[in-house]
């Protein structure tokens, strides 16, 4: 998994390639922690480039929408390919999340 992030006032653009799985979990919080800290509260989680997602990558979905709740910010999927889309469908997460096609679109959905 290879993490990259670009801030833009109280939005942080979270860019997730690669595996999203139980080996990722730490480095993903670590990551989103630190963009807290430095006073981020929204958060556009980009996933076009995510290949992978396992039980506990979507654990770690849902810790980051239960953080992000907890500092009073909004949480937006970007992009999921067909088989990510499906995987949330399956579980229902997709009922959980804004589901956006960019990050525009996405950054334009949240609410100021």
């Amino acid at each position: 998994m290879k993490l990259n992030y670009e801030d833009h006032g109280t939005i942080t653009v979270l860019s997730v390639t690669g595996e999203l799985t139980s080996d990722q979990s730490d480095p993903f919080r670590r990551s989103c922690q630190e963009r807290f800290e430095a006073g981020r509260r929204d958060v556009l989680l980009d996933i076009k480039d995510l290949t992978l997602v396992d039980s506990a990558g979507l654990e770690l979905l849902l810790w980051l929408s239960d953080q992000v709740a907890k500092h009073s910010g909004q949480l937006r999927l970007v992009g999921p390919d067909e088989t990510i889309r499906k995987i949330l469908e399956i579980t229902r997460l997709d009922r959980r999340f804004a589901i956006h096609e960019s990050i525009e679109a996405a950054a334009r959905s949240i609410r100021g």
